[in-house]
C-alpha cells in the first residue's frame, strides 16, 4: 500500500454544549468535547474501573449547524473523521498545542430533544397487573 491513512472512529457522550464560532464569508465551525469510556475489572481488587478519555471533536459549516441545532451535552453520537494536531501562540507568548477530531461523517445515536418528543407522546399511568416486565 503506497498510501497513509488518518481515519477515527469514536462512539461517545458529549460533555458540554456545541460551541459555535463564525467567520466573514459565512463559514462556520462547531467545537465540542467528547466523552469515551473503556470499563474494567481490575484483577488484583475485583473493582470495576471507568477510565475516560476525552476528545475535542471539531465540526464545519452545516455539520455544525446541525449539531448546534439538534445536540446538547450528554447525547451519544457516533462520528468518523481525522486526528489534527495545531499549535498558537497564547497572549502570554507561550507555545499551546491541541490535538483535535475534524469530523467528516457523523450519526446521532441519542439525543436529549429526541427522548424528550418520545417521552411526552408516550401514555402515562401503571401496567396491567397481568404484564410482565
Amino acid at each position: 500500500m503506497n498510501g497513509t491513512l488518518n481515519k477515527v472512529i469514536l462512539i461517545g457522550h458529549l460533555g458540554d454544549e456545541v460551541k459555535m464560532h463564525y467567520f466573514e464569508g459565512g463559514n462556520c465551525i462547531g467545537r465540542f468535547p467528547l466523552a469515551t469510556n473503556e470499563v474494567y475489572i481490575n484483577k488484583t481488587t475485583g473493582e470495576k474501573i471507568t477510565s475516560t478519555e476525552w476528545h475535542n471533536i471539531v465540526v464545519r459549516n452545516k455539520a455544525a449547524e446541525i449539531c448546534e441545532k439538534y445536540l446538547s451535552k450528554g447525547d451519544k453520537i457516533y462520528i468518523e473523521g481525522r486526528i489534527k494536531s495545531r499549535q498558537w501562540q497564547a497572549e502570554d507568548g507561550a507555545t499551546k498545542y491541541t490535538t483535535e477530531i475534524q469530523v467528516t461523517e457523523f450519526t446521532f445515536l441519542t439525543t436529549k430533544k429526541e427522548t424528550d418528543l418520545s417521552k411526552s407522546s408516550l401514555p402515562t399511568g401503571s401496567a396491567p397487573d397481568d404484564f410482565n416486565v
